[in-house]
């Protein structure tokens, strides 16, 4: 198997657990609490939840970066943080879509899981680039 399949391979798997964690995150802040804001309050705690995973999973396995101390990690995951705007911004359109359209949470969970594909399709190309990138420099 070749290395660049080997990564993909790899990247999809860790974007599948991050998925997982975000969704689960999801549903068990709907279980909680059902009052107003409730789907806005589920997305935003799975959001951070599948963020949080997403990075350690990327900076191990897919970029192999060692952060120098906490303050380079943590900078390096502000930057992390920042390059992932634009790419919740699809994640979120398209579950309030699937939401707003069909109404139902398997219908929402869809348009999540759909959006996150394409979010961290895009977010790979942003990482490679800019932020793990730079990190390493």
């Amino acid at each position: 198997m070749r290395l660049p399949m080997k990564l993909a391979i790899t990247y999809v798997i860790l974007a599948l657990i991050a998925t997982m964690a975000n969704l689960a995150a999801q549903d068990l802040v709907v279980r909680l609490y059902s009052g107003a804001f409730s789907i806005f309050l589920s997305i935003l705690f799975g959001t951070a939840v599948g963020l949080v995973m997403k990075y350690v999973l990327d900076k191990r396995y897919i970029f192999c970066f060692r952060a120098q101390n906490a303050a380079h990690d943590g900078r390096t995951f502000i930057l992390y943080s920042v390059m992932g705007l634009a790419t919740t911004v699809i994640f979120w359109g398209m579950e309030f879509a699937f939401q707003h359209a069909f109404g139902t949470k398997e219908m929402r969970y869809l348009g999540g899981v759909i959006g996150l594909a394409i979010g961290y399709l895009t977010k790979y190309q942003l990482d490679k680039r800019y932020v793990f990138k730079v990190a390493a420099s």
